[in-house]
């Protein structure tokens, strides 16, 4: 299985930010607009973007869905967005805009009936996310921790048809202490899905480690702040990723 890095950009009143462990009272702003970094990621050689809109997961509803869906138009490579997405209609607005995958976290966990049916409606163009403390996943931009274990809760959407998970360990979001290998590992091999990793990715091992598990449906990583800090670069990463399955050929 290939290994696809994807590039971040977190949306904050209409600016690329990145939150520290998703606290929304610790939030660095990197950009003025967020198309103009979407389009650097593609000249960069991203082959899909990563878009979350922040207003909307703590408002619980799209809050910069114009801007997303001007950036998906604007750009030749796929995007996956999340934030504030719980009703069908806006599912359904984003694919219809252009937007690829669209992120369904916590209406996932409190609201199973409506997952199943737009795991039905939409197949792999949703993605679940999954984002946890501790192994117990989280709501409402983080601000809720349910007694959901991740895995079990992952293996009853493998039933209704779910095909891919993005697995966020908050407690190491935005840190650069490198991502949870072990639990996103786990996650891929018991559900049998491809599992995109989200949170902690520091440096270019990280990267590799986490595409060492790609035979077992680690499928890609979502990257932020090491782009955004110039930990390292994206042509980089790709770089490293191409070498990788260059060896393993």
């Amino acid at each position: 299985m290939s290994f696809i890095v994807y590039p971040a950009i977190d949306i904050r009143g209409g600016k690329c930010v990145r939150l520290f462990q998703g606290d929304y009272g610790q939030e660095t702003v990197y950009a003025d607009s967020p198309l103009a970094m979407a389009k650097r990621w593609v000249e960069q050689g991203a082959s899909w973007v990563h878009l979350v809109d922040l207003d909307g997961a703590k408002e619980g509803k799209p809050a910069n869905a114009a801007l997303i869906k001007e950036i998906a138009r604007s750009i030749p490579v796929p995007v996956q967005v999340g934030g504030g997405i719980r009703t069908e209609e806006q599912i359904a607005d984003y694919l219809e805009s252009g937007v690829a995958r669209v992120i369904v976290g916590t209406a996932a966990i409190e609201d199973e009936p409506f997952t199943k049916r737009i795991l039905q409606n939409y197949g792999d163009k949703i993605a679940i996310g999954l984002d946890c403390r501790n192994g117990l996943v989280a709501t409402r931009g983080w601000l809720t921790t349910t007694d959901v274990q991740a895995t079990v809760l992952a293996k009853r959407l493998v039933t209704y048809g779910a095909e891919t998970f993005i697995y966020t360990d908050i407690a190491r979001d935005g840190t650069m202490t490198g991502p949870n290998v072990e639990e996103i590992a786990a996650l891929a091999m018991a559900t049998g899905k491809s599992v995109i990793a989200s949170g902690g990715v520091s440096q270019l091992d990280d990267l590799l480690t986490l595409a060492a598990h790609a035979s077992n449906g680690v499928s890609g990583a979502i990257v932020g702040k090491a782009l955004y800090t110039d930990a390292f670069t994206l042509e980089e990463a790709l770089q490293r990723m191409e070498g990788r399955e260059s060896h393993a050929d």
